[in-house]
């Protein structure tokens, strides 16, 4: 007895059921949960038949069997009622449902499974999903088309090869960065609009460390003037955003150079600890008797003009990186890294990950450098923060970004190098 057979019958009748089981919470009469669970059933038994005698004419054969059957319940409907309402999802779903049943045996099953408890998922949020896209924005809208434009439509086009001097410039590579650092972007920014704007400070913290954590410093900073009450939130709100920021630095070393994670992530991951710890000691001795604030609202995270200058930014970043370490080594790689790191981390961290990745840069000083940038950054959101920020939060950003950047600069300092996964 063949056992992966009997898993994979048990796979399909799970999905069915599952799929099965929120159609019919929907009162559908085209097809409920035994139907569904019926339908890939059959389309595993296709697939035995296929992969057995060697036929591929047996599979698409009961496909159009289906297809049929549905046609025809639809022509029933029409003429018994008299307003019939005759959708497209049900008949879909029971296609893909059989072609899910099939392709668990002619092809992945892991593929499978997700591909049927996603649509499960994706049927179950229809009401949510519809409210969410009524109450879009042009600003939204414009938001997922320039995403989408980004990553479907430049980035295939471009040529994956290095040209241009030091042989660091490579077109795909800098668009695919840009994808991912607009893609963050969006996420979080559609977070926010799927959350709403009183989300309370720890999500305003979270939230503005996904989106932009200098722009969420620069309007709790601005907004402390008008709301002096707002002081100690603003602080928090800021130090949160600025430790999500640390972490998204992790994801992005992550995604570029995952081989070499286990050396780079500990020393991070440190820092990561020391502003998590300022976050929560901010919120338990300072602002726990504060309410939820309203964030401000986001500016479009996906704008084509910021997309092209965090390219051009992030090519000019790898160009002089690998310039400075050629004409004056690996020592000045510092002072790029602190410069570079004082209005965009993001560029400096994916460049520096980029050079580790191809082995032009040690891994150890790789972090070091990483890790500077985002020391830098905190400088940087700190003065803003301070400068335009009312007087009563002075105090609390310089302890919190000092204790934070101390921490940082005594970790590059005496880090040992044993210390990695």
């Amino acid at each position: 007895m063949d056992y992966n057979d009997l898993t994979t019958l048990g796979i399909a009748f799970g999905l069915g059921l599952l799929v099965g089981l929120q159609r019919q919470r929907t009162d559908n009469e085209m097809a409920g949960v035994r139907t569904f669970t019926l339908i890939a059933v059959l389309g595993v038994i296709a697939g035995f038949l296929t992969r057995d005698y060697n036929n591929p004419y047996i599979l698409p054969i009961l496909g159009l069997c289906i297809a049929a059957m549905l046609i025809m319940a639809n022509y029933i409907k029409i003429k018994k009622l008299d307003e019939a309402d005759v959708g497209q999802t049900t008949e879909v779903a029971a296609l893909l449902m059989f072609a899910i049943g099939a392709y668990l045996v002619v092809g992945s099953q892991l593929i499978g499974v997700l591909v049927g408890a996603s649509m499960a998922i994706l049927l179950y949020v229809k009401e949510h999903l519809h409210d969410f896209i009524e109450k879009m924005s042009n600003k939204d809208l414009s938001a997922i088309m320039t995403l989408a434009g980004i990553s479907l439509i430049v980035l295939p086009i471009l040529p994956d090869r290095t040209i241009g001097p030091l042989d660091v410039i490579n077109p795909k590579n800098i668009w695919l960065m840009v994808t991912l650092i607009v893609g963050i972007s969006v996420f979080g920014y559609f977070i926010y609009k799927l959350v709403g704007k009183k989300v309370g400070i720890i999500s305003n913290g979270i939230l503005g460390g996904l989106i932009s954590s200098t722009a969420t410093t620069v309007s709790y900073a601005r907004k402390t003037k008008d709301q002096k009450n707002l002081a100690k939130i603003a602080v928090f709100v800021i130090t949160a955003a600025s430790a999500v920021s640390m972490v998204r630095v992790l994801v992005e070393v992550a995604v570029v150079v995952p081989e070499k994670l286990p050396q780079l992530m500990l020393p991070l991951i440190a820092e990561i600890v020391v502003l998590a710890i300022m976050s929560v000691t901010l919120f338990y001795f300072i602002n726990k008797d504060a309410k939820g604030d309203e964030m401000p609202e986001p500016e479009n995270p996906a704008q084509l003009k910021s997309a092209i200058i965090f390219g051009l930014l992030y090519g000019f970043i790898l160009l002089l990186v690998a310039f400075t370490k050629r004409q004056f080594g690996e020592e000045a790689l510092y002072i790029v890294s602190i410069i570079s790191g004082l209005t965009d981390v993001d560029a400096i961290t994916l460049s520096l990950s980029q050079m580790v990745k191809a082995e032009r840069l040690q891994t150890d000083l790789g972090w070091k450098l990483i890790l500077l940038a985002a020391i830098s950054n905190l400088v940087f959101k700190g003065v803003m923060a301070i400068v335009i920020g009312a007087k009563d939060i002075a105090k609390w950003v310089a302890l919190s970004f000092g204790i934070s950047v101390i921490t940082g600069l005594l970790i590059i300092w005496l880090w040992p190098q044993s210390w990695h996964f």
